[in-house]
């Protein structure tokens, strides 16, 4: 079953119980899966990472309006955390540090770097980030290659 449909069948029960916040987050969401196939240029149905793709991207956008809404608006802020926290049950679970050095580390013996240094950084993230795309928070990735060359 493709994400749209998870994400629908959820909203669906949803609507059921009616729970009007939960369903007007997945509607939000389906519409965003359901744009995003539209725009493909192959018109083929969206393939799991790229549903991964846009609910992180989603998930961020939400967190930003979080962060960016005055502090006497309560309700926007409240709305944020719970769209947030229904995105997160669809959103594919982020590496962790320790995978992200593993990663790092066999990125940098396949390039054949003892000791990176900054002036390496450019060539090891070219072959690092296809590698994490969807799976690790960039910044995360940043960070933690940043540390290693320390």
């Amino acid at each position: 079953m493709s994400r749209i449909d998870v994400v629908r069948q959820a909203m669906v029960e949803a609507m059921k119980a009616k729970d009007k916040q939960r369903k007007d987050a997945l509607s939000m969401l389906l519409s965003a899966l359901k744009n995003f196939e539209i725009d493909k240029k192959d018109h083929t149905p969206i393939t799991d990472e790229e549903a991964d793709t846009v609910v992180k991207k989603e998930l961020r956008q939400t967190q930003e309006t979080f962060e960016q809404a005055p502090a006497d608006r309560t309700d926007i802020k409240e709305e944020a955390t719970f769209r947030i926290a229904v995105y997160k049950e669809f959103a594919p679970e982020d590496m962790g540090v320790d995978q992200i050095k593993e990663i790092i580390s066999g990125v940098l013996t396949e390039l054949g770097i003892e000791t990176p240094t900054a002036a390496d950084k450019g060539k090891i993230m070219k072959v690092l980030m296809p590698k994490v795309k969807g799976k690790a928070d960039g910044k995360v990735v940043n960070e933690t290659l940043a540390a290693m060359m320390k």
